[in-house]
Formats: structure tokens, C-alpha cells, sequence
């Protein structure tokens, strides 16, 4: 029992958010915890921007904590290496993704959408911005959509 605790304090504070891969999916979970999506469009094995991104915000303990209770976290990943390839399925789902919301192939491309898939907010590469000042981004994004139904 004495081993179970620390276990458990550590998942309570280090939880980090689910990257789901199929929007529909994050749609129904979107709608069904009242939370906002946010898509992100990334080249994992190719795209720097996209790895500091990642490392940088998505992975940050501000950010994570935020994530993990405003937001249903989606990324839309186009590898280029061919040990990295993603199944036919999961590229033909990124693709829709890319098609709908992405359709210049920006590299990184982050969307904020409401549980429906309406856009609420853009953000076009990665601008370096800090964790916290990306998150009240975020945050203030979600707050205006909660005004305007």
C-alpha cells in the first residue's frame, strides 16, 4: 500500500493530455465534456518548428495542466521518413483533417474549434511564444466562443 501512494500522486500531477488522431472521435468526446479542440498539424520526424513546438508548449507543465482539463487534444502528423510511415487508415484520416482545415500544408498549423469543428483561432508556425502567454491564448480564445454561443 505504501507503494501505491506515490504512484498515484505522481500520475495526479504529472498527468499529460491524450493526443487523439481521429477528429470525429475528439468531436463526440469534445461535445460530450464540454471542451474545445485543438487540432495540430505537425511533421514529427521532418519539421523543426514542429518538434520545438511540441516539446516547447505542448509538452510544458503549464500548458499540459490546462490541456488536460479545457481541451481535447488532436494531432494531424504527416511523417516523411519511411521507417515512420502512419497506416493507410490513420493517413487517410490526416489527410481529411489537412483538407479541411489545413489545405496549404502549413508546417506547424494549430487550430482551435469548437466541439462542432467550427474554427475559433489560427496560430501559423510556431512563434516561440512562451507556454503560459500560448495557454492564455488558448484560454481567451475559449472564453470569447463561451460568450457567443
Amino acid at each position: 500500500m505504501k507503494n501505491i501512494f506515490p504512484l498515484l500522486l505522481a500520475a495526479t500531477f504529472f498527468s499529460t493530455p491524450v493526443w487523439h488522431h481521429d477528429l470525429s472521435e475528439a468531436r463526440q468526446l469534445a461535445v460530450s465534456e464540454h471542451r474545445h479542440i485543438l487540432l495540430n498539424f505537425s511533421g514529427s520526424d521532418w519539421c523543426g518548428p514542429c518538434m520545438r513546438m511540441r516539446k516547447e508548449v505542448f509538452e510544458s507543465e503549464v500548458f499540459m495542466n490546462f490541456a488536460d482539463s479545457e481541451l481535447v487534444m488532436v494531432n494531424a502528423d504527416f511523417p516523411r521518413m519511411k521507417k515512420n510511415r502512419l497506416p493507410a487508415r490513420q493517413q487517410a484520416l490526416n489527410d481529411a483533417m489537412a483538407e479541411q482545415y489545413d489545405a496549404k500544408g502549413k508546417f506547424p498549423f494549430t487550430v482551435l474549434l469548437d466541439a462542432r469543428g467550427k474554427v475559433l483561432r489560427e496560430w501559423d508556425g510556431y512563434s516561440g511564444l512562451a507556454p503560459a502567454v500560448f495557454r492564455q491564448e488558448v484560454q481567451q480564445a475559449i472564453e470569447e466562443d463561451k460568450q457567443n454561443p
